[in-house]
């Protein structure tokens, strides 16, 4: 039976980690290799980085953080902001990540998915999904530029076709919960699970086990977090602690 993963998130911005509510009013949250080595030993399963502002400056991820972080690392690595090239992609799995994150660029131009997969590989290629409430209709939108651009495109749609367009896996994120510590959105969730076969993971919201229960239960592969690590309040071992004596099938040191 494969387990279920653990994964801290590092929202890098000019070279530090970040974290805000909603995307917005982000605060300092420390250096990112010494998160990335603190976040290992205490036993996650893979590692996310992504440089929030990339995409709204028109640039790609820092490639000197992904290699200084990449230096202490031994688990997987998904790097995403700013990926809007083939070329974008391959500097970045050069530079030492396992996985690239696309957002904003694959609903400007769903075929970079395809390009990418034919290049790299699908199990290289995550489709991260940011989706806000729609306005306009019923359901979720797919929100791009940090949340600053409602797109109008069904989240839950375009997590549809994610497999055939050449994604690997997807990187779902609640814009509404993210950061408040209020749980995962577990409607949205359901529905994306029911969506696609491709191995999801739930982000935004988290504040305690009990959601990531939850979001087991409806299907998640893994579960994201980044404010209760930043802040010390638990660590990936004691929530795998805690999810084994509740039946989750975790990988455990």
């Amino acid at each position: 039976m494969l387990t279920q993963r653990i994964i801290p998130c590092l929202d890098i911005d000019c070279g530090r980690v970040v974290k805000g509510v909603k995307f917005a009013n982000l605060r300092d949250a420390g250096d990112p290799v010494e998160q990335a080595m603190q976040y290992q030993a205490d036993g996650a399963d893979e590692l996310v980085m992504l440089d929030v502002s990339a995409t709204v400056d028109g640039r790609s991820a820092a490639l000197d953080t992904v290699r200084a972080v990449r230096r202490v690392l031994s688990i997987p690595l998904c790097v995403g902001g700013g990926v809007r090239s083939v070329e974008h992609a391959t500097d970045m799995l050069r530079a030492g990540a396992d996985k690239v994150g696309v957002n904003s660029a694959a609903v400007e131009n769903p075929t970079l998915l395809r390009e990418l997969s034919e290049e790299v590989g699908s199990q290289c290629v995550v489709l991260s999904i940011d989706a806000a409430r729609s306005t306009t209709f019923e359901g979720w939108e797919v929100v791009t530029r940090s949340g600053q651009n409602r797109t109008g495109v069904d989240a839950v749609d375009w997590a549809r076709h994610a497999r055939s367009m050449g994604a690997g896996e997807i990187l779902l994120t609640s814009f509404d919960n993210d950061g408040t510590r209020s749980g995962y959105d577990i409607e949205l969730l359901s529905a994306v699970r029911r969506a696609t076969p491709l191995p999801v993971i739930a982000s935004g919201g988290a504040n305690h086990v009990e959601h990531m229960i939850s979001a087991f239960h409806c299907g998640a592969d893994a579960v994201l977090a980044a404010s209760i690590f930043h802040d010390r309040d638990t660590t990936p071992n004691q929530l795998k602690q805690q999810l084994a004596q509740r039946g989750i099938e975790v990988r455990q040191s």
